[in-house]
């Protein structure tokens, strides 16, 4: 029985409706990156600062002082370190494109072969492959081998700028909270403080990192958790050194 034109719309319109538009990570992936690499070494440099002067006997002052000027420098050098590293990356990325619009400038024939070879790699008839690079290369062949040859895209792309304010704001943020340990009353319970903000700080920026990333949240909450504990422990064994032998 042939269907009515009504009923085609009607089935059209309902795989319209089934649709949904997908969400994924890799959008987030530089911006990303930089954020939790600062917010963590905000959080862990400035508080293992603080604990090892607490454990060296410094005064109250003193931790504040030194948590500020960790602070401060860190977030420069995060940003500083961001945008050179980031712009190392769009450097080579660069230099690939101008590579690749040279060797389809000088042989589109033999890169044309290349982007079906590797689309037949990825499963694809020799045939249909060969189709699809052709329609590829008649639009863009650059940017379809700029993704398919060498995995560069647009969602990836290396945004120095953006990683350095991201590195620089997420450290700022983070590297604050251990500074309200210097409120505590006396200095063991600085310590003390310092180190239970920081657990707590840590534990919620890896359940944040976790959901911006959409990957489940105990393995990277642990992991930041662990890697903070180890840093403060080693930052108070030493200051507790240094006190003693200045003693």
């Amino acid at each position: 029985m042939p269907r009515h034109p009504e009923s085609e719309e009607r089935a059209m319109s309902r795989a319209g409706e089934d649709t949904h538009p997908e969400t994924h990570a890799s959008g987030r992936a530089g911006w990303l990156r930089a954020a939790v690499l600062g917010a963590n070494d905000g959080i862990v440099s400035v508080a293992s600062l603080m604990v090892g002067l607490g454990a060296a006997g410094a005064s109250a002052g003193t931790i504040a002082a030194g948590g500020v000027a960790a602070l401060s420098a860190g977030a420069m050098s995060m940003a500083v370190g961001e945008y050179v590293s980031v712009s190392s990356q769009a450097d080579v990325e660069r230099g690939d494109r101008a590579i690749e619009a040279r060797e389809l400038s000088d042989d589109p024939d033999a890169e044309l072969a290349e982007l079906a070879a590797i689309y037949v790699e990825r499963g694809l008839e020799p045939e249909l492959a060969a189709q699809v690079a052709t329609a590829l290369h008649r639009a863009d062949p650059l940017a379809a081998h700029m993704r398919d040859e060498l995995g560069y895209t647009e969602s990836t792309a290396a945004r120095p700028l953006q990683a350095a304010l991201a590195s620089a704001a997420s450290f700022l943020v983070g590297g604050a909270l251990p500074l309200l340990g210097v409120l505590a009353p006396s200095a063991q319970a600085r310590v003390w403080v310092v180190v239970a903000i920081t657990l707590l700080a840590l534990g919620v920026a890896g359940v944040l990192a976790a959901r911006a990333a959409a990957t489940p949240v105990l393995r990277p909450a642990l992991r930041v958790l662990a890697g903070g504990v180890l840093a403060m422990a080693i930052t108070a064994a030493v200051g507790q050194l240094a006190h003693v032998s200045a003693i």
